[in-house]
Parts: C-alpha cells; structure tokens; sequence
C-alpha cells in the first residue's frame, strides 16, 4: 500500500496498480494475492481458512452488540469504531479454551475481554468521567443497573470545550450471538447542567430476561450539549460523546 502524493489525485485502476480514496487519505496498491479457489481447497491454507472463519465470527459478533446498543451509538462511535471491535472480538474467540481452531466462538470464549471497550476514541468514558459509579448485573432478576452518587458535574466530568449541559446514558443488553438476536433496553437523565452544583443520585435500572443463559452487558456513556438562546444542541453533534462497556457477565 503506498500514499499518492501530488496534486491529481487517481481512483481506478491502471495496469495492476489500483488508486482508491479512504479516510487516510488517497492510497494505491498492486494487485495480486492467491486464487480463491486454491485459498478454499488447498490444504496448504488450513490455517488461512480456519483464520478467516474466526474472524468472520468476530465480524458478526461484532454487529450483534451493536446492533443491541445502537440506540446509544448513533450519538457515540467514532469511524473505526466497527473494525475495533471486531479486532476485541477476535481476542474474545481467540480464548475459547474449549473449540478446535476455526470453530472457536464468542460463547466459549472470554466475553469479558469486552470490559473497557470505548465505542468513540474521540471522547473516552475512562478521561470523561470521573465521578464513582457502580455497575450490578442481575441475571437471576433480568435487572442490569448502574448507580451514581451525587457529585458535582464541574469537578468529577471532563467536558470538551462549548459544553453548558449533559446526560447520563446506559443500557444493558442481552446478546444471543448465536441465533443473533438481542434485548435491550436503556435509560438516560434529563439534560443536566456542567456547572458546580450537586447533582442528585442517579440510578439507572434496564431490564432484560429474567434468568437467561446468554451474555448480558451494560454500556455507560454520556452526551454533551451547549444551550445557544434557550435550546440545547448536540455539542459538535456528539463527536465527543463516550460510550464505554463498563461490565460483562458472560454467562458460561
């Protein structure tokens, strides 16, 4: 892969030379690789194939969560947000102590492994928010909640610059990798003011199935917002909103 300089930039192809746009910039490659057929049957690609099973797992795993946390998400990811966390959920099937190679899964994995994912590199829970929290997962109940104390907004949430106001955001959700079905649900605070005043206690409860087999996880995040003549605007339309996993009960 080579970076195009200049001031014409190219998209196609020439020869076997390829020029594409991403969001790094204006790049180019040589065509070439192994036949598919041959990476498909050739037993010299074993490795290959169970590889590229695995990782197509982790791809749909991927989707799975979130698929069940999009409510949140379409006001905090980042645009290499989907590929990070497959690569996370690679790791996750790379642990499964019990599969043979290719076969390994999230189920028999380490779902824990997902436990500080941080859904916007932009704006990370773990710089964002400093007031304690604690986070319960109930299976037996179906009940995944999260508690704040009271804190003082100025002191305990690093807010980006602009910010007059904030939300607390959480969800949890019930994942079935397998069948790729999910339950979720979430909760958020009013639009609270970024300023020296306590705030009050802060309890979110979202309930899933009550005593289910499958991975349970809670998400915590927060949005910022500037008030501009009495109405409150995403700030910077949430590029620095951060969404956390902050605890995962694998189930297994």
């Amino acid at each position: 892969m080579a970076r195009q300089k200049g001031i014409i930039k190219l998209k196609g192809t020439i020869g076997d030379i390829t020029f594409y746009k991403t969001q790094d910039g204006h790049l180019a490659r040589e065509k070439g690789g192994v036949d598919a057929s041959r990476i498909k049957n050739d037993p010299a690609f074993q490795r290959t194939r169970e590889n590229g099973s695995e990782f197509g797992r982790a791809g749909k795993a991927g989707k799975v969560l979130r698929l069940a946390l999009r409510a949140l998400l379409m006001n905090s990811a980042d645009s290499k947000m989907v590929s990070r966390l497959t690569q996370q959920m690679v790791k996750v099937i790379q642990a499964d102590m019990v599969s043979e190679r290719g076969l390994r899964n999230v189920i028999d994995g380490e779902a824990e492994l997902l436990i500080g994912f941080e859904f916007n590199i932009r704006g990370k829970l773990g710089t964002s928010l400093f007031a304690p929290y604690v986070g319960t997962i109930d299976r037996a109940a179906g009940e995944i909640t999260v508690d704040l104390a009271p804190f003082v907004p100025a002191n305990m949430i690093a807010a980006p610059g602009g910010t007059t106001h904030f939300k607390i955001t959480s969800a949890g959700a019930e994942v079935d990798f397998e069948a790729e079905t999910f339950v979720e649900t979430h909760s958020e605070t009013a639009i609270l003011p970024w300023n020296s005043a306590p705030t009050v206690a802060i309890t979110h409860t979202n309930a899933v199935t009550a005593a289910s087999t499958k991975p349970l996880f809670l998400a915590l995040g927060i949005e910022f917002f500037q008030e501009v003549n009495g109405q409150m605007y995403p700030l910077k339309n949430g590029a620095f909103n951060p969404l956390s996993v902050v605890k995962v009960d694998s189930g297994v």
